[in-house]
């Protein structure tokens, strides 16, 4: 068995900065090839584990489950399956979580996931479960602590629960603790955050959670910026809060997609760096199946060695420009 908290204990009890990598189910057989073409570069670079998401709605739930086992058996690296309550039945998580079990899957990221496509809002299917803390209590009453489960966190609060209203935010930002800690109770065991482009909300997110006695490992999800137009739909949509001096220069520069490219790798490194800096032990690299910004990322603060060259210089069939549809999952599930 190799479970993800196991291994970033043991990573913190060494004083070592851990790291790892997100992937999604591409939509083509071409597009699965040409990932893992990529993520076995990426692997060689030494992450504690890599994470494929469910698509939204549940829509590449088999795919998913296959990329799952593919990178574990095939790749060799340790692997958290996304798993979601979106249109999900107990038979049907039953069902693969047993597979992951038999293919030597030991850790899985518990969601609450996205309304299927068409559906403005969330609802639960008739005899499922309404909350990843729902889902999170039905793996341990069936599979004990077989599997290392990680939960989502939001720095920011969730998008549903940002308001204008200083007051009223206040109140959800403190009923968000609380189920996060009830979810942390009920067997989640690491916790990977939405993203942000403020680190000081991530490290005050990181002091209220140990406040209201959540002690787990918090692994801050890094999104580079790669293309403007991305990054300005992806922070809409998760009502991302963004300095001025980002906006500033971003504006200066968002019709040359090679400067957006560079800064966004000088201004993950330079986050990444504060986040170090103030204690954060690890990050948790939101990859959208490119390489080379996270890489360099990595490259700069030291993490991996220069001598590896590039990983992969072919770009995923369809994955360009794609932030906004397939990182919503990790932006509304809870």
């Amino acid at each position: 068995m190799g479970k993800v908290s196991d291994k970033l204990k043991e990573c913190s009890d060494k004083g070592e900065v851990y790291f790892s990598f997100e992937f999604f189910p591409p939509k083509t057989e071409e597009g699965v090839n040409n990932l893992f073409k990529r993520m076995k570069g990426m692997v060689a670079l030494g992450p504690q584990f890599c994470d494929i998401t469910w698509g939204a709605g549940g829509s590449t739930a088999d795919v998913t489950q296959d990329i799952a086992i593919r990178m574990k058996q095939e790749v060799g690296v340790e692997t958290m399956m996304h798993l979601t309550c979106t249109n999900m039945l107990p038979e049907k998580v039953t069902t693969a979580l047993t597979k992951c079990k038999e293919s030597g899957i030991d850790n899985i990221l518990a969601l609450r996931g996205d309304p299927p496509k068409g559906q403005e809002k969330w609802q639960a299917v008739e005899g499922g479960f309404e909350c990843a803390l729902d889902l999170i209590r039905f793996i341990r009453k069936e599979h004990g602590d077989h599997f290392c489960i990680g939960i989502a966190g939001y720095p920011e609060a969730h998008p549903d629960n940002i308001v204008d209203d200083e007051a009223q935010f206040a109140e959800n930002y403190e009923r968000e603790l609380a189920y996060l800690k009830s979810k942390v109770d009920a067997g989640g065991e690491v916790i990977v955050t939405q993203l942000f482009y403020d680190c000081d909300i991530f490290l005050k997110f990181v002091s209220d959670c140990r406040r209201v006695g959540i002690n787990v490992p918090i692994v801050p999800g890094i999104m580079p910026i790669q293309n403007y137009g991305g990054f300005k739909r992806m922070t809409g949509f998760c009502k991302t809060k963004v300095p001025s001096e980002i906006s500033t220069q971003l504006e200066a520069i968002k019709d040359d997609d090679v400067a957006v490219k560079k800064y966004g790798i000088h201004l993950g490194t330079e986050m990444c760096r504060k986040l170090i800096a103030n204690g954060t032990p690890g990050l948790h690299m939101y990859s959208l199946n490119q390489d080379k910004a996270v890489v360099q990322i990595l490259r700069n603060l030291g993490l991996v060695p220069e001598e590896l060259g590039d990983v992969q210089k072919n770009p995923t069939i369809a994955i360009a420009d794609k932030e906004g549809e397939t990182q919503k999952e990790a932006a509304t599930a809870q």
